[in-house]
């Protein structure tokens, strides 16, 4: 229990719930789980979907930053086909500019739709193709002031005029693809674990084994995302876990995603025994239930870091999850580091985090380029993720 806790938010929509009520709740989460001392709070993006209010990421991340004011805030993640790859870096460079060592940005290479609405988001119809993606990643990289080649669209376009720290860029995937590019860039990874592909270890040890030390990160780091839901004992915990399994059910069916039901409609529903032996990545139960869970999977994983996400249609319910989460592994902390602190995500992890410096390249500062300039003769130091 020394790796620090993150959460992922969705923005889902109960069914008697409004987006304003969605992503109000979901403001709530993200003040509670500031001051509980978790140390990222990231929100998705998906369109066209009846239960997910989050849309933008960059949007969202800019209202939740200026309603907190430590927790690490950004996007779980920007889905890089459907955006130009300046519009992205404008976005999160004046979101850095804001809130400065306190941004994240995570890049998906999934649309977050489906086909017909993905055709709509882009310029191009067919959007970026394997072959393409990393060029774009790269692009992104570039003009966010981590180039990674000695020319580029970054020669060109700035997306700020004169930064002084830029974002955290990290790599999610779920797949061998997302393992090898983030290896080969030398950036964090951000593993899909609670997809439930069942390709989480040899996609970790993937990207570990073929990892190319960067400019922004000298050693492997990796966040393990998981469903997870505490209560005051295991029983109460699955009751308040059915809406998730009877909605993951309804997916895998078919069916047209549906908004997350109360506890009672979930246990009324005809297929509800189906639903919970569906063998999804779920550590639902009392406290020491999740935290033993959560031990054995950042056992399993090496995880430098554990995410978690919470799906309840009840904000009292989600809070209350990361309260009893919070408490347990504090408390576990403190008694395995004694002396250090005991919030989760703040201590323990400069000892696990690897920290580097960024420096423009030699023949991009003798061009002249218009980029940003850190301080220190066009080099500056960069927090590595989890500081």
């Amino acid at each position: 229990m020394t790796v620090p806790l993150s959460v992922l938010d969705l923005a889902l929509l109960g069914s008697a719930a409004t987006s304003a009520d969605a992503l109000r709740d979901t403001t709530e989460v993200a003040r509670r789980a500031d001051e509980l001392g978790y140390h990222r709070f990231w929100v998705a993006e998906h369109h066209n979907a009846r239960s997910v209010a989050s849309t933008s990421p960059a949007v969202l991340a800019a209202h939740l930053a200026a309603v907190t004011s430590r927790i690490r805030v950004g996007s779980g993640g920007v889905m890089l086909p459907n955006h130009p790859a300046l519009v992205v870096a404008e976005q999160f460079a004046m979101l850095e500019a804001l809130h400065p060592g306190r941004i994240d940005l995570g890049i998906g290479r999934a649309p977050g739709t489906d086909p017909a609405t993905a055709s709509m988001l882009r310029r191009a119809p067919a959007g970026l193709t394997d072959a393409e993606f990393p060029r774009y990643l790269q692009d992104l990289l570039g003009l966010l002031g981590d180039p990674r080649t000695s020319d580029g669209v970054w020669d060109r376009f700035a997306a700020t005029p004169v930064a002084v720290t830029s974002p955290s860029v990290l790599l999610l995937g779920s797949s061998d693809f997302s393992a090898r590019l983030a290896a080969r860039l030398g950036l964090p990874y951000a593993y899909a674990h609670h997809f439930g592909t069942g390709a989480t270890l040899p996609a970790l040890r993937l990207y570990r084994e073929t990892f190319v030390p960067s400019a922004v990160l000298d050693r492997p780091y990796v966040i393990v995302t998981i469903n997870v839901l505490a209560a005051d004992s295991d029983d109460e915990a699955n009751r308040l876990a059915d809406p998730q399994r009877v909605r993951v059910l309804e997916m895998l069916t078919g069916r047209r995603e549906q908004l997350l039901l109360s506890p009672a409609s979930a246990a009324a529903h005809p297929y509800l025994d189906k639903a919970r032996r569906l063998p999804i990545n779920l550590i639902a139960g009392a406290p020491g239930t999740v935290a033993a869970g959560l031990t054995a999977l950042a056992g399993e994983t090496a995880a430098d870091e554990l995410m978690v996400i919470t799906e309840s249609a009840e904000v009292a319910t989600r809070v209350r999850s990361f309260e009893l989460l919070a408490g347990v592994w504090s408390k576990a902390r403190t008694r395995r580091n004694p002396g250090s602190g005991s919030r989760p995500g703040r201590n323990g992890a400069s000892a696990r985090s690897p920290s580097a410096t960024r420096c423009r390249s030699a023949a991009a500062s003798a061009a002249g380029r218009n980029a940003p300039t850190w301080p220190g003769a066009g080099c500056r130091p960069v927090p590595a993720p989890g500081r």
